[in-house]
């Protein structure tokens, strides 16, 4: 088997359609699809077995996508409701199916989710990765970024046999030490709510695409995927943007490595 991943989800912490909302996008995404996303969310295949990263509110609809009725591993990048949404249903089912779940985040992480959802480890077992981990012949380090408003997330780099990727869907403002991680990769996944966002930077907690390219010309990927997308973002634009970034759709695959 290749290895490789999903695109279970490229939208931001509200999705897109927006329940409320009338705009051109939002309306797109009802009729055709195009610009339909679920909350932020990969699934790696490796050789060894499967890892989603982060289980959000919807977490069914993209089993479904996959055609899946188990899950045995997920990976948690922070504790925000568009990314752990999911757990008690991912418990519902291990509850069903006599199965047991392990899910891996940082330690604190692992706290906010207790405080949250004080029964899950009923049928999930929870194992912190601060030191990295290892699955599916890949390392795996997290590294905590900014993520401004928002706190603080963490973001995962993968090592294996000379290639390298990260995952990095909530982050802004990065520092010049948070930086370090994202260089030399083969690919990066990376959040980006707006191509270009108006707000008031003191209430922002994600890049836009125009700070991306600043980001990326420090780094030096060879490949990026944006995912992260808010219901500001036309899969379909010709967004002015290098030839190497990608805006990722739902249920496209990206292969991994140079396998």
């Amino acid at each position: 088997m290749t290895e490789h991943l999903t695109f279970l989800g490229t939208g931001d912490s509200m999705g897109v359609p927006r329940s409320y909302c009338d705009c051109g996008i939002c309306s797109e995404a009802r009729s055709t699809g195009l610009n339909r996303r679920f909350r932020s969310s990969v699934m790696i295949h490796t050789d060894e077995g499967d890892l989603l990263l982060d289980c959000g509110p919807d977490w069914p609809a993209q089993m479904e996508l996959l055609g899946k009725r188990l899950l045995e591993h997920v990976l948690i990048t922070h504790p925000h409701h568009d990314h752990i949404a999911g757990l008690p249903e991912w418990l519902d089912a291990c509850r069903w199916t006599g199965s047991r779940g392990t899910a891996y985040a940082p330690e604190s992480a692992f706290r906010t989710i207790r405080s949250q959802y004080p029964w899950l480890e009923r049928r999930l077992t929870y194992v912190p990765n601060d030191r990295g981990m290892h699955f599916g012949g890949w390392f795996i380090v997290p590294w905590e970024v900014c993520h401004g408003q928002n706190g603080t997330s963490y973001a995962y780099r993968f090592e294996k046999t000379g290639y390298a990727w990260a995952y990095c869907s909530d982050a802004i403002r990065l520092t010049e030490q948070q930086k370090k991680p994202l260089h030399g990769l083969n690919m990066l996944v990376l959040g980006t709510n707006f191509y270009k966002e108006t707000a008031d930077p003191a209430t922002r907690s994600v890049y836009d695409m125009t700070e991306a390219v600043e980001l990326l010309r420090e780094v030096k990927p060879q490949a990026v995927y944006f995912t992260h997308m808010s219901h500001g973002v036309d899969i379909d634009a010709a967004y002015p943007l290098p030839p190497n970034v990608t805006l990722a759709r739902l249920g496209m695959r990206v292969d991994l490595g140079h396998r």
